[in-house]
């Protein structure tokens, strides 16, 4: 990235100030990386072991596997999943508060007496498979931050700031040659004066 700039002290305080943000910036910017970094690996711990739960739950209540042929699914349903919004490192992630179940009427003397369990065992279930979905979904959005952090990192490390530094000595040695040349020329024009005066 080529940074536009004078050879001129205006250009050069501009310069610097730009510099000194970018470098005052960066620790924050790499603190912020790592935080998410831990963050990402977190949610997605946290995904993995619900997932697991959910598989140990599913295997634990095979052996019901046939008395689920006589639950009739229509009797529970999820009417609603409320979500928070819960700020990690800056970033606006979703947090689940709460499921809402819909659980029809139904006849406790006409169903089986195990009906109560299977519509427990139900709302166990899904809470698991919600809430590992919900943490897969934070997940990909702090890495999405993570990423863009990264970039940005990169970016002042090894773009901006050499960059910048680089611009701020090309203008310090031109005004150095420039004040040079100055002095030179204020040299020789006092002592061709000075060789007149003496003539």
């Amino acid at each position: 990235m080529a940074i536009k700039f004078q050879f001129n002290k205006t250009s050069l305080n501009e310069l610097n100030k730009h510099l000194k943000v970018r470098i005052k910036t960066l620790p924050t910017l790499k603190n912020k990386e790592s935080a998410l970094r831990m963050e990402v690996k977190r949610a997605k711990y946290k995904s993995d072991e619900l997932i697991e739960q959910l598989n140990s739950a599913l295997k634990e209540y095979d052996y019901l596997a046939g008395l689920w042929n006589e639950f009739n699914p229509k009797l529970i349903s999820i009417k609603d999943v409320e979500l928070e919004v819960v700020k990690i490192a800056g970033i606006r992630t979703p947090a689940l508060k709460e499921v809402i179940y819909q659980v029809e009427p139904y006849d406790l003397f006409k169903k089986p007496i195990w009906f109560n369990d299977g519509i427990s065992i139900l709302k166990k279930l899904a809470q698991l498979g919600i809430e590992s979905e919900i943490y897969l979904s934070k997940m990909r959005l702090l890495d999405y931050a993570r990423k863009k952090t990264t970039q940005k990192v990169n970016l002042y490390e090894k773009v901006q700031i050499p960059g910048y530094q680089e611009a701020i000595l090309k203008i310090k040695r031109y005004l150095e040659d420039k004040e040079n040349l100055s002095k030179a020329s204020q040299k020789i024009v006092k002592k061709r004066k000075e060789e007149e005066a003496q003539l």
